[in-house]
């Protein structure tokens, strides 16, 4: 099957055939035909599988076919970063359409708030948006929905996990009742399901490969004692032929301090949390996706907020406590079925999370040898102040997430 096979109209076939699609991922394959049949959807797809895509063909083809002097189309991120990645797939997707967008998020100067209600004001065809923003625009008076015929949750368990459950139950109430919803989500807890039967009529249901990490991804495991965690990431950068790196902390502390020590050993790389200033995080991301940054550190927020193709290794320098975070972890690699690597260190501390995430992907995950110019490092040469240091009152504790710190 080729995307000539869905029939969309001439203009926006040129997108699709500018930016270099010609096959449909699976999750593609089968959301596609029911959305453009106008049915309501509930879809749960790992990260990589390309949801975005999903949705945004089949909305455009009905908007380019459509009324384009209103805004049809709501799409609610978590994210100001996904925010403005699906605001970019809209402009490279309906550039010869002529259908408008804009992304509206929170963060930024009076500039930015007055750019995004100018655009409002012009009635875009389509808004991405945080629920927070947008929810100022709504009762400010500046944003009418009441001809949004198109509503789209992108990582709806993920804007849940961020407390925006209220915040959406609110957004909708300003939306027509008679509208096309679609929910997508990598995950599928039982809120998910309750919050799908408060908003859609009568959904079809896709599954696909849900937790489990994309098969072009070779997975490792090295144990190491915290000392050597260090040594052995900076040792794997310098010998490795690795164009695009991302490393994944616990906490942004260890973020800032990882990310010290590794420019001392002169290695490129850049944090990425939530103290920058938005123009700094934007810059960074620029630079990432434009190979002119070969590595970023980031905590379990820069999984869900980043959409980078040619990403080659994925390394948890903490091992998550949540398996479903190591799926979205190591999915930043291996996507649009290429192959990359992703490799965790794994202390004696995390030797349950591990469990817990090779009970969760059904396999156990090979482990490779720590170098022999490491295995000498001991536990008791940890420096007094590094970014595995972790004071009295930050023990782990049952659920093996440290107490008292939010990334």
């Amino acid at each position: 099957m080729t995307f000539k096979d869905f029939n969309f109209n001439g203009e926006l076939f040129e997108g699709i055939e500018s930016m270099g699609f010609i096959t449909p991922t699976p999750i593609q394959e089968m959301a596609i035909p029911i959305i453009s049949a106008g049915r309501d959807i509930i879809a749960c797809a790992q990260t990589g599988t390309g949801k975005t895509g999903a949705y945004l063909l089949p909305i455009l083809d009905k908007i380019g076919n459509g009324n384009r002097h209103h805004t049809s189309t709501l799409i609610l991120a978590p994210t100001r970063e996904l925010a403005q990645q699906i605001d970019q797939q809209v402009e490279g997707l309906a550039y010869f359409t002529g259908i408008s967008s804009i992304a509206v998020f929170g963060g930024g100067d009076g500039s930015a708030y007055e750019q995004q209600r100018r655009g409002i004001q012009a009635n875009v065809n389509i808004i991405i948006a945080t629920p927070g923003r947008l929810i100022a625009h709504l009762t400010s008076g500046v944003l009418k929905l009441n001809h949004c015929t198109n509503l789209i949750l992108d990582e709806a368990d993920r804007m849940l996990d961020m407390g925006f459950s209220d915040d959406i139950m609110r957004i909708i109430s300003y939306l027509p009742k008679e509208r096309q919803t679609l929910l997508f989500s990598a995950t599928m807890p039982g809120r998910i399901r309750t919050l799908a039967k408060k908003i859609l009529n009568n959904p079809e249901q896709i599954n696909i490969a849900l937790s489990q990490p994309a098969v072009g991804i070779d997975q490792q495991i090295y144990r190491v004692h915290d000392a050597q965690k260090t040594p052995l990431l900076q040792l794997l950068l310098k010998n490795g032929s690795y164009a695009s790196t991302i490393i994944f902390c616990s906490r942004k502390e260890i973020v800032k301090s990882l990310t010290r020590e590794l420019k001392q050993a002169k290695l490129n790389a850049s944090a990425f949390h939530s103290d920058l200033e938005q123009k700094e995080r934007e810059e960074i991301l620029l630079a990432f996706k434009n190979k002119q940054l070969p590595v970023i550190i980031g905590t379990d927020a820069l999984s869900r907020g980043i959409d980078v193709e040619g990403i080659d290794l994925v390394i948890n320098y903490d091992v998550p406590g949540d398996p479903e975070d190591y799926i979205h972890r190591i999915g930043r690699t291996a996507r649009a079925e290429t192959t990359g690597t992703a490799i965790t260190f794994v202390n004696h501390r995390d030797e349950r999370k591990l469990k817990n995430i090779e009970q969760l992907i059904e396999k156990p995950i090979r482990l490779i040898d720590v170098p022999d110019e490491l295995k000498s490092i001991e536990q008791a040469k940890q420096p007094e102040h590094g970014p595995n240091k972790r004071p009295q009152q930050r023990r782990w504790g049952n659920k093996g997430k440290p107490r008292g710190n939010k990334s």
